[in-house]
């Protein structure tokens, strides 16, 4: 549907300059690219290496307990993820998505580097599982402002016919941080004694981390802020709070179908930061074979995500990309698990790989799809309400959920649960507007007068503005 406001056309209608004709783009795309790989490093890092240092820091009678307890510190970041998500979302709208993302990768640093360098519990006793408890509030603080705000950055920024492979860098990032944290984790397990490993091997790729987020912290200061955010700002002075209201009463089943587009993550966070550990309990592998078997199944994962972004702005997002990786999640994922229980290398790394190729068919379009169901005026606060609140009950639980299944003597109910929550996203799935048709592109308009003549004040170019703003 067209109105007077609306101008949709070809990819090339927001008259936006390629990128190489816009070396500012460039230093754009690598600061919210790079940015987003140290937050998520940080983050994987601590899933993955949990079993070795929890008995250094959660000290306990069992093991599996020691392993519990470390994993439900880990949890406490998704916990407190959607309070950031929804407090601090709506001001990246009001104030500009560059400063929540310099800010984001800050927090995530700090909390990788007091992982790192807290004492043992034999050394400082309480004080260091209170530690990392503070360490994992404020990454999880970081992490809740990151994604939502890295989307909206990467898309605005993006030329009309390049927003799918824009978004899907996103996605990328993170499974080349997913990729550097299982090398790093897989490193450190067969370089040292299991002694060395226990006593201080694990901390090193803590403290890493916490040094690539200055890299990401310089990067992203010197980056600029988004044309569209920048328009939107000169024509809309509405507060945080007040965002946040029009959120909720003008977009419900927008924020319904964010929600489901994010909610696969169960399955992503079982496979980033589960799967070896998984494999370890279930068949007795060895969790340095296990890692590194995952490093091969995550190289895949970053090829597929931005070839299948770059695709659904050629041949359409909704209609093959969320719902062919749901199908495929659906039937794999049991028959690939039970797998686990032949022996040998490669029969792990086929089990990895298949599950990273249904998974970044799925990762490689939904930031896109999230950002261009929200107008710019409330698309962080969108992203950030559905996926935070989504990633808090399926992804910080899922490593959880997984132990205890596998605790209570039941391994492939972890399957079951994932196909579950995959399944009734698949539902959802086939409610979404299709945003990347080589017809008419939905969400490809010329912004109304008013929103136009206060881009060409800040930036001289067209802004991307979602359709459904102008429809009403």
């Amino acid at each position: 549907m067209k109105t007077s406001k609306e101008a949709v056309g070809s990819p090339d209608t927001s008259g936006r300059p390629e990128t190489s004709k816009h070396p500012r783009r460039t230093l754009n795309l690598v600061a919210g690219t790079i940015g987003h790989f140290v937050e998520w490093y940080d983050w994987y890092i601590y899933g993955l290496l949990a079993a070795v240092f929890s008995s250094q820091i959660f000290p306990s009678d069992s093991p599996f307990a020691s392993l519990i307890a470390a994993l439900l510190t880990y949890a406490v970041g998704f916990v407190v993820r959607p309070l950031s998500g929804i407090i601090i979302s709506p001001l990246a709208d009001r104030f500009g998505r560059r400063l929540i993302l310099t800010l984001s990768v800050s927090g995530m640093a700090l909390g990788s580097l007091i992982i790192g360098l807290t004492p043992s519990f034999a050394s400082i006793g309480y004080a260091a599982p209170v530690l990392f408890l503070v360490a994992r509030v404020i990454q999880g603080i970081s992490a809740g402002s990151e994604g939502q705000s890295a989307i909206a950055f990467m898309v605005e920024h993006a030329p009309a016919n390049r927003r799918g492979l824009f978004g899907s860098f996103t996605n990328m990032a993170s499974g080349l941080a997913t990729l550097a944290a299982t090398g790093a984790a897989a490193m450190v397990t067969s370089s040292f004694s299991t002694a060395d490993l226990a006593a201080w091997g694990w901390r090193i790729p803590f403290v890493v981390g916490g040094f690539l987020g200055i890299v990401g912290l310089i990067l992203r200061a010197r980056a600029e802020e988004t044309p569209e955010f920048e328009a939107e700002a000169l024509v809309d002075q509405k507060s945080a709070a007040a965002r946040l209201k029009d959120l909720l009463r003008e977009h419900p089943k927008a924020l319904l179908q964010a929600a489901a587009l994010s909610a696969p993550a169960v399955a992503y966070y079982t496979w980033a930061t589960f799967l070896p550990t998984y494999a370890k309990l279930t068949s007795g592998r060895d969790l340095s074979s296990t890692l590194a078997g995952s490093v091969i199944g995550l190289a895949l994962l970053v090829i597929i995500v931005p070839t299948c972004g770059a695709l659904s702005d050629r041949l359409g997002r909704r209609k093959i990309f969320p719902i062919i990786g749901a199908i495929g999640m659906i039937v794999l994922f049991y028959p690939l698990l039970l797998l686990l229980n032949q022996p040998g290398f490669w029969v792990y790394v086929l089990v990895s790989a298949s599950g990273w190729v249904v998974l970044g068919i799925w990762q490689s379009v939904y930031p896109t799809i999230q950002a261009e169901l929200f107008p710019a005026s409330v698309r962080v606060s969108g992203i950030g309400f559905a996926h935070q609140i989504v990633i808090a009950v399926f992804g910080g639980t899922a490593p959880l959920i997984a132990a205890a299944f596998v605790g209570a003597g039941q391994p492939m109910l972890v399957a079951v649960y994932m196909i579950v929550v995959v399944a009734l996203c698949l539902v959802v799935y086939f409610t979404l507007p299709e945003t990347g048709n080589r017809g008419d592109r939905s969400t490809v308009a010329l912004a109304d007068p008013e929103v136009l003549e206060g881009e060409k004040l800040v930036s001289g170019t067209t802004s991307m503005v979602d359709v459904s703003r102008h429809s009403k």
